[in-house]
């Protein structure tokens, strides 16, 4: 049977007497996927935080462990809802730091003035905005999410950093797992065939790369429980990158690595940030390919 157009109306939450944030909150609940956060899961709804009110959603993804503290609200940002949710994070974060933690602010109109608020902290703060609009077709009401504003990587290595590590083996161990580590050190192997100089450094964000006792993070590790975050810092396509630009490019290397099997991970790839998965099987089965990536990375760091 052939489709028909049927133009969809859209409804103000806000205004609705039915359709309202209790609603919403529990649509959400049945299918958090619907935020497009990933397959992640609900622990807690209506969390007492101490002498600040209640978080609307804590959300966790059950593989990685990281959690997402959700504010819901209907009609357009506004201060308070900002302080809110950074708030809640903020509570959150530092009851739980062996876990990464993300602010989710989600509202029916993200105005400019919220984002351009947000984009002067949004490089020390993991924020993600997220408008939901509300639209009739025919009978029926849907929901449709749109990611206005990503995460941005916290932490990413800067050259000026003290030289002296903030943490050690045993932390990332203790916060991800002794295979994980394991995987950070075998890829050091890789990085040695890059340069013979180059070792690893234990900070509380990241493993990141030393280089005759300076900091070269060209390539930082994250472990987690069942895998390794890798990032490579690599232009993205439409930069410079020397005579090997269209070869190394990110669009380049995303496309080999998943015809590898190997998982790329969003986020990261506006501010030049390469971000996949690699697991034990990686490691003896793209043994060359992870090198390769290595190798463009430290040369684009080089100039």
């Amino acid at each position: 049977m052939a489709l028909e157009y049927t133009k969809p109306e859209l409804v103000s939450l806000k205004d609705h007497a039915e359709f309202n944030e209790l609603w919403l909150k529990n649509r959400i609940i049945e299918d958090p996927a619907m935020l497009g956060l990933g397959d992640i899961e609900v622990i807690h709804v209506e969390r007492p935080q101490p002498r600040a009110g209640r978080l609307d959603l804590l959300l966790r993804d059950p593989e990685t462990r990281k959690r997402y503290e959700v504010e819901v609200q209907l009609g357009a940002t506004d201060e308070s809802h900002i302080i809110r949710c950074l708030e809640y994070w903020d509570i959150e974060r530092k009851r739980y730091p062996q876990v990464e933690h993300c602010a989710v602010l989600v509202a029916e109109k993200i105005t400019s003035r919220f984002l351009n608020v947000v984009g002067l902290f949004n490089g020390s703060v993991p924020l993600i905005a997220i408008q939901v609009s509300a639209l009739r077709v025919g009978d029926s009401v849907i929901l449709h999410f749109t990611k206005v504003l990503d995460e941005i990587e916290m932490g990413q290595a800067e050259e000026d950093e003290p030289q002296s590590p903030d943490a050690d083996r045993k932390y990332w161990v203790l916060r991800s797992s002794e295979a994980s580590v394991a995987l950070a050190e075998e890829c050091l192997t890789l990085l040695h065939e890059v340069s013979p100089n180059l070792g690893l450094t234990y900070r509380r964000g990241y493993i990141g790369i030393m280089e005759n006792g300076l900091p070269n993070n060209f390539v930082v590790f994250r472990p987690k429980r069942r895998y390794l975050r890798v990032q490579a810092r690599l232009t993205d396509p439409g930069s410079s990158s020397g005579p090997w630009e269209d070869e190394d490019s990110d669009d380049h290397w995303d496309a080999r690595l998943e015809k590898a099997g190997m998982v790329v991970m969003p986020g990261g790839r506006a501010a030049g940030w390469l971000s996949f998965r690699a697991v034990e099987q990686d490691l003896r089965q793209n043994r060359e390919l992870l090198r390769e990536v290595f190798d463009a990375a430290y040369r684009q760091q080089q100039g």
